[in-house]
């Protein structure tokens, strides 16, 4: 997905650790498959772990380096009063490298996905690959050269959001996805979660990957990892992925329209950009037959909040999961994560291909935010070890509500909005990143005096809002025979 958060806590250090993503494949059909480097946690959700700050490797601190510049202290930061420093310091920079990526990647997510419905799909899926790659080698250096200073990293996330970051995967792949199952509702909301489990199982992966790389062969490696994760992904979708015949069909009218007025304002970037920031605009906005357009409205609501609760979720988790009664270490949060993330991509791999054919998608949607709902009041009630795990039992299908609902609106929008749809959906996720941490950041240390799992119960409450959104999308008339999900 997106590039390495900057700042990463091993015992009680801050370090850079890179990110996990996904990828979608076509050889004469659709198949997903994850990324085979997949490195850490998918979606660009970060977080400080405060535990020492080198280790035996000081060159791997650079945080502490260029506050304290005393490799013995950050090897042996145990005794030294500037603990707090270090800590403060790595969570404002953590701060200013996730408001970078996410508020650069917005504009570029816009536009790109309108653009992919004219110019094809590989090119835009590769994209952030590119720029990645070298986002990638900036990491190294900052870990290699020890007169770099870690604000570079800050350059590396603005590299990253230049053409979209891991919103521009989601929304090129699900693109792709929608193209290749188009005039076939139950296959697409099989194959989008798929891909959306590649986001778990990615994820999970990495945790466990991107934590033993670190650990063993330290950072370099993890980051050598994690760029030749790029460099597989860009020779796949060059020399392997092909784009759709149905979407190279659809586009021949809208890109030879638009060819004259491209010529004309060649030298107009700005136009270019508004002009395919408008169609994405169009393509949600636009008056639809019945409540097509109401109902799209509130399919991108229930992906916002979705995405807010997750993303406020992995925001707070390793702070409530440390606190007294739990006191959770940082391996055990880890592992913990890694069953929660492979619970989730099972739901979606082999439970939820199995409950449709009995029942229907919506529904199966319905009862996801219901297990959701109940995840998190266990959460914010749970005391010790076993019922924090229990509660990645019951949230194994928690994933499933996502997957249809992206399945759902593409099947409102025309065969040539597929790109324009997901682009302007993915910016709106790309937005939870701030969104998600000013409230729930916000709000957890106000609740630790009285109930510290209130932030917890507030997700839950969310949740219960998708829940009546998607019961109240579920009441209201397909219009078209496009529309009607089978089982």
């Amino acid at each position: 997905m997106d590039g390495p958060s900057p700042v990463k806590s091993v015992g009680h250090r801050y370090e850079v650790k890179p990110a996990g993503r996904y990828e979608v494949g076509h050889t004469g059909r659709s198949r997903v498959r994850p990324a085979s480097c997949a490195v850490v946690k998918p979606a660009g959700h970060y977080e400080v772990k405060p535990a020492g700050y080198c280790n035996d490797k000081p060159a791997s601190c650079p945080v502490c380096l260029e506050l304290l510049k005393n490799d013995t202290i950050c090897s042996n930061p145990e005794h030294h009063k500037g603990d707090e420093e270090v800590q403060a310091t790595a969570s404002y920079i953590l701060l200013l490298f996730n408001a970078t990526l996410s508020l650069v990647s917005i504009p570029p997510a816009i536009m790109l996905g309108s653009w992919s419905d004219r110019a094809g799909r590989r090119w835009v899926m590769a994209l952030p690959s590119v720029l990645s790659l070298l986002s990638g080698g900036l990491l190294l250096a900052v870990d290699l050269l020890e007169n770099i200073s870690v604000y570079w990293t800050l350059m590396a996330a603005a590299l990253t959001g230049l053409t979209g970051g891991h919103v521009t995967i989601f929304l090129s792949s699900f693109s792709y996805l929608a193209d290749l199952t188009m005039g076939s509702s139950s296959s697409r909301t099989l194959r989008m979660a798929l891909a959306e489990s590649m986001i778990f199982v990615g994820g999970s992966v990495g945790f466990l990957l991107g934590g033993f790389l670190e650990q063993e062969f330290g950072l370099k490696s993890a980051f050598g990892a994690y760029i030749g994760c790029h460099v597989l992904v860009v020779l796949y979708i060059v020399l392997w992925l092909r784009d759709p015949t149905t979407s190279k069909n659809t586009r021949i009218a809208p890109y030879e329209e638009d060819t004259a007025e491209q010529g004309s304002h060649a030298d107009k970037s700005r136009l270019f950009i508004l002009k395919y920031a408008k169609l994405s605009f169009k393509a949600v906005f636009k008056r639809r037959s019945g409540q097509e357009r109401l109902k799209l409205h509130f399919l991108i609501l229930c992906t916002f909040i979705n995405n807010l609760v997750a993303v406020g979720d992995q925001s707070i988790l390793l702070l409530y999961l440390m606190y007294e009664p739990r006191e959770f270490t940082t391996a055990l949060f880890g592992v913990f994560n890694s069953v929660r993330m492979l619970l989730l991509g099972f739901g979606l791999l082999g439970l939820f291909p199995v409950l449709m054919r009995c029942m229907k998608d919506m529904t199966l949607a319905k009862l996801s935010a219901l297990f959701r709902i109940a995840s998190y009041v266990l959460l914010a009630l749970s005391n010790n070890t076993w019922m924090v795990f229990l509660v990645a039992v019951v949230g194994a299908p928690s994933g499933i509500s996502q997957a249809v609902i992206r399945s759902l609106s593409s099947a409102i929008v025309g065969h040539d909005e597929q790109g324009a749809m997901f682009s302007f959906s993915a910016s709106v996720e790309a937005t939870c990143i701030l969104i998600a941490a000013m409230i729930f950041n916000g709000l957890y240390p106000l609740t630790l005096p009285t109930f510290s799992g209130m932030p917890f119960i507030i997700m839950a409450v969310f949740t219960l809002i998708v829940l009546i959104l998607l019961q109240w999308i579920s009441e209201m008339p397909a219009t078209h025979p496009r529309l009607v999900l089978s089982d």
